[in-house]
């Protein structure tokens, strides 16, 4: 594991992408109805695309299926989510935004040194895509590994834990940042602390997912981390 610099904080924060950073929602919600429309079926509203993200892109089809009545097709699962790759791969960003606060908060982090990473389930090229589109894969370099690049993915500890290992930091120096019990459920398999937005795209009420710390704007993370231990301020 590479050291930090001594310019550097020893500390890692590693963020999930959909429904914690960034508002995913509007584009996902097209690409699942233009696969629905292709095969026939009867569209869904937003609050229920909302309910189903979070296991990637493949888990979306299937729930998506399964609340249109159609469990078992293999062949008809995998025909949606290759559509839907190509219907959301072409236009991942037209809607999409980072929360409000969040440029302000991976500055600060970045600017203090603090490591930053990405663990998410979203499959590695959409979520480079959606870090890219919306200019802020910088903060994260290398360190953002989807749900379809190693053999686990959240709530794995493994997965998350590879995030941390790019990030040259270690565990017992990470606080997690998500939207789920996915996201909390890694953090808890990994160890270490977790920090739940209510804002994001879990049926959970947010006292349910038994986060260390609840937040509902990015201007209350920094506060959040130090009330945790970490130097960030």
């Amino acid at each position: 594991m590479p050291e930090p610099s001594p310019n550097t904080s020893d500390q890692a924060v590693i963020f999930d992408l959909d429904g914690t950073l960034v508002d995913t929602l509007p584009d996902l919600h097209v690409a699942l109805n233009r696969v629905l429309e292709e095969e026939g079926l009867e569209t869904l509203d937003p609050a229920e695309t909302r309910l189903m993200i979070g296991g990637g892109a493949r888990n979306l089809i299937e729930l998506a299926f399964i609340k249109r009545e159609i469990t078992g097709e293999e062949a008809r699962i995998n025909a949606g989510f290759d559509l839907f790759l190509d219907y959301y791969g072409a236009e991942p960003t037209t809607h999409s935004r980072p929360y409000p606060g969040v440029l302000e908060a991976l500055d600060s982090l970045s600017k203090f040194g603090t490591a930053l990473g990405v663990c998410t389930n979203k499959p590695q090229d959409m979520s480079e895509q959606v870090l890219n589109g919306l200019q802020i894969a910088h903060y994260f370099g290398d360190a953002v590994i989807g749900g379809d690049t190693l053999a686990t993915r959240k709530p794995d500890a493994s997965h998350l834990l590879a995030v941390i290992e790019k990030t040259g930091r270690s565990p017992n120096k990470t606080i997690m940042v998500g939207d789920s019990e996915t996201d909390v459920g890694a953090a808890r398999n990994a160890g270490f602390p977790v920090i739940a937005v209510d804002f994001g795209y879990t049926a959970l009420t947010p006292e349910e997912l038994k986060a260390d710390i609840i937040i509902s704007h990015f201007d209350e993370l920094l506060p959040a981390l130090t009330s945790l231990g970490f130097n960030v301020q």
